[in-house]
């Protein structure tokens, strides 16, 4: 079944008592059970409700997997993933990940005893290095926020494989559509589901999708015991968003590529980062393992200064935080998504000074190109 007809065969639910193709709003935090010894499915909501054993359900066949899990952000979904871990455990994450995971790993899994090593994954010899006898996970993002570094899932799995370590991969950046790593041997899917996947920004969400039941049994455990769980009515919403991925997702990238391509030409920009591009370090591995080069894009201006004349030009895109909707969205990574880093941190990991993360919408691609040249003429 290709990837269109499975995008819609997975969101449309036939409701088996009265066959509505829409899953249901199930408002309720618990239920009923008919027999004192015996309970039922559902018992309280926390636990698993009919509306989001749908939603997880689906986001499960989206990426090939066995077992699916909805939490209300990205941010919870990534926690509980490491929450996984124990005191004295170690994980090796690449050094090009989204800020929030860097505050986790950085802040507060210390404060349990867990520990971390953060290295470029393009080098798979400093990888092995970084391994250790208390390691248990090899984590990694790729494309990766906000410089769309490309790591070679198929390399890093096998690096894990002989170490016996289980592998984790954020692919918010690129979706089931494009990218499938469970099929490429990772563990561990992890989404902000809030960006392409729900693609309004309406919701908050995070997706996680694993085929191990082992894993499984422990993600659904934090799950269930610290109460991270998707509400009801964000589920039907992702639900919804979920119909239109394939299209979406389809025409931002095509127009990514089409901006991207025009950007490296502008003599304003100093470097433009989209694994689209057969210039891009990651190009061959991404065309390898990916359907496209994706729908985000970041280009350097040279300076703060340029990047904020740029921004304030620009006349179709929102200047926000967050990716992956129908509006373009464009952002300053150094105070938004890593804001976190400081100076150093922030240049150890390709985040200039005059930098700007462009998520491609569903605008006509031409009229961004022309918003673009309009701006970049400012400085």
């Amino acid at each position: 079944m290709s990837d269109w007809t499975n995008v819609i065969q997975a969101t449309t639910m036939h409701d088996p008592i009265s066959g509505a193709i829409n899953t249901p709003i199930q408002l309720s935090s618990t239920f009923n059970q008919l027999d004192f010894d015996n309970f039922g499915h559902f018992d309280y909501a926390r636990s698993g409700n009919p509306t989001r054993e749908s939603g997880e359900a689906a986001v499960a066949k989206l990426e090939h997997g066995k077992h699916g899990y909805l939490f209300s952000t990205g941010m919870a979904a990534i926690s509980s993933i490491l929450f996984t871990l124990s005191a004295g455990d170690h994980i090796v994450v690449s050094k090009h990940v989204y800020g929030g995971t860097f505050r986790l790993l950085t802040d507060i899994l210390p404060r349990w005893g867990i520990t971390h090593d953060m290295v470029d994954f393009s080098d798979l010899d400093a990888v092995a290095a970084a391994i250790t006898p208390a390691t248990k996970a090899l984590y990694i993002e790729t494309p990766s926020n906000p410089t769309l570094h490309i790591t070679d899932i198929t390399a890093v799995v096998r690096l894990a494989k002989v170490h016996h370590l289980f592998t984790i991969a954020d692919n918010t950046f690129l979706s089931p559509f494009l990218q499938k790593p469970l099929d490429l041997g990772v563990d561990i899917v992890v989404h902000s589901a809030t960006k392409f996947l729900a693609g309004h920004s309406d919701i908050l969400a995070g997706a996680v999708v694993v085929n191990r039941s082992d894993l499984a049994d422990k993600i659904y455990f934090i799950q269930n015991a610290v109460g991270a769980t998707l509400g009801v009515l964000d589920t039907w919403l992702l639900l919804r968003g979920i119909k239109t991925l394939g299209v979406r997702m389809t025409h931002a990238s095509r127009s990514a590529q089409k901006i991207a391509e025009y950007l490296a030409a502008h003599s304003k920009v100093t470097r433009v980062l989209y694994p689209g591009l057969v210039n891009h370090e990651g190009y061959a591995i991404q065309m390898k393992q990916a359907n496209s080069g994706g729908a985000v894009l970041s280009f350097d201006v040279g300076s703060e200064a340029h990047a904020r004349t740029v921004v304030e030009a620009l006349k179709i895109p929102v200047f926000s935080v967050s990716l992956g909707a129908v509006e373009t969205i464009i952002s300053y990574p150094p105070k938004m998504s890593h804001a976190e880093l400081n100076a150093q941190a922030l240049a150890n990991v390709g985040i200039s000074p005059g930098l700007l993360r462009f998520s491609v919408g569903l605008e006509d691609t031409d009229d961004l190109i022309v918003d673009l040249e309009q701006a970049l003429a400012q400085i």
